[in-house]
């Protein structure tokens, strides 16, 4: 298994022989490489800009360039506090002429002299070295002697300027998503504001007339609770996308085109959780065809067959499987490569890790397989070792995993074999 396969979020190249596919051959599953390739060919990204303080762009898509206004630092300082002087000095006893603070103007190193000096501040003109104060046995004033050590180097504990930012350099790629360390960085250029793009209005809903929400007591007969919509709800959140919640819809053939309806009026793009399999009640994917196309539909993966794409009028439509498994596995595979690109962003995704198999599987499946494991560092190795119920019902085994171990469609794994594993923390931002 090549390890370019099957890497989440990236953009990859048509597998051998899928141009030769029919359209029944297409239906009975696209691998996840082909769905990836179609489905960001249909991203048609966000291009309206607001210009938003930096407190406020946290977690928001740089809309362009960032370039240094200003070497930084603006001038050679010290990284420690003790001594400025000339390293030509060692061995020498030398006066203390100067106290330089951080915040001081740069000064002048008076000749045959050494200057008290404290972490930040300039270097002053003349010094070409700082000794930390620990080398000095004594604490001196200024006018007193100072017994210099034999060996100083020039340039230690000098921080030189620009060693961080060079006017002119670009510092941030428009398409990038702002971190923390993102927004210090463009605060030590002076810059308080950046552009960003709007956010995504993402219409959300679950279809199932068995749905009612967490915290309604008595739970009625023949009722589940909807886990799916405040999962994912979340996993929007998480990419920075603006939420339109719609609630939960009956698998009424009216009541889902009604909602897909307002849904597509109101909304950038729509995410839907259940009712495009193949039953009789899973009546979305029928919506979806008669208020405007279904463009793909089913991927061979496990779990999370029924992935379905397509526009409801103009509005691009995803169609996660009602298993709340599926529904996160097929959200963080496809659903989130095609958001992060209707956002702008142009980073990839991790392309995992390699780790051996604390398993063996049966007879290899048709489809790829997205093992939820744990895993466990041992020696220079790291194991996987798949939850014990893999059914796409269980929640509970992607809340007790920590990442997605990929079996490829027709491989059968031995105990030590290397897989890759997604770490599940990586497929969420």
């Amino acid at each position: 298994m090549s390890e370019s396969q099957g890497l989440p979020g990236a953009c990859l190249a048509r597998s051998r022989g899928a141009e030769s596919q029919g359209p029944g051959e297409r239906l009975a599953g696209l691998s996840l490489e082909d769905a990836l390739e179609a489905l960001l060919k249909e991203v048609e990204a966000l291009t309206a800009v607001e210009v938003l303080p930096l407190g406020s762009a946290l977690g928001r898509i740089l809309a362009r360039d960032q370039f240094a206004l200003r070497d930084v630092p603006p001038w050679d300082n010290s990284a420690m506090d003790g001594y400025a002087l000339r390293a030509a000095d060692a061995g020498c006893s030398r006066p203390l002429r100067a106290r330089f603070l951080a915040g001081d103007p740069p000064g002048v190193l008076s000749e045959g002299g050494v200057a008290r000096i404290f972490t930040g501040a300039p270097i002053p003109a003349g010094a070409d070295a700082v000794l930390v104060q620990e080398a000095i046995q004594e604490t001196v004033a200024v006018g007193e002697w100072v017994q210099l050590p034999p060996h100083i180097e020039v340039g230690q504990h000098i921080r030189r300027r620009g060693q961080d930012c060079r006017r002119g350099e670009l510092l941030l790629e428009n398409g990038r998503r702002l971190r923390p360390q993102d927004l210090g960085l463009m605060a030590g250029q002076g810059i308080g504001s950046l552009p960003v793009f709007h956010r995504l209005r993402v219409a959300l809903l679950s279809t199932g007339s068995e749905l009612v929400e967490a915290g309604r007591e008595p739970l009625p007969a023949g009722a589940i609770y909807n886990s799916n919509r405040p999962m994912l709800a979340a996993l929007l959140q998480m990419l920075g996308c603006e939420v339109i919640d719609l609630g939960i819809v009956r698998d009424e053939p009216r009541a889902i085109c009604a909602t897909l309806e307002r849904a597509a009026a109101a909304a950038d793009a729509i995410l839907c959780s259940g009712g495009v399999s193949v039953g009789d009640a899973d009546a979305v994917r029928a919506a979806v065809s008669r208020l405007g196309a279904l463009t793909l539909w089913r991927v061979a993966i496990k779990p999370g067959k029924p992935f379905a794409f397509g526009r409801v009028r103009e509005t691009p439509f995803i169609g996660l499987p009602g298993n709340p498994a599926s529904a996160f596995v097929t959200f963080v595979l496809l659903a989130r490569p095609w958001l992060a690109a209707a956002q702008g962003r142009r980073e990839r995704a991790s392309p995992g890790y390699p780790a051996r198999a604390d398993f063996e599987t049966r007879p290899a499946l048709a489809r790829t397989e997205y093992l939820r494991v744990r895993l466990r560092p041992e020696g220079e190795a790291l194991w996987a070792t798949p939850y014990a119920n893999q059914s796409s019902g269980v929640l509970r085994s992607l809340s007790s995993s920590a990442a997605l171990a990929r079996v490829a469609a027709g491989v059968r794994v031995a105990k030590g074999d290397v897989l890759r594993v997604y770490p599940l923390d990586e497929l969420l931002y």
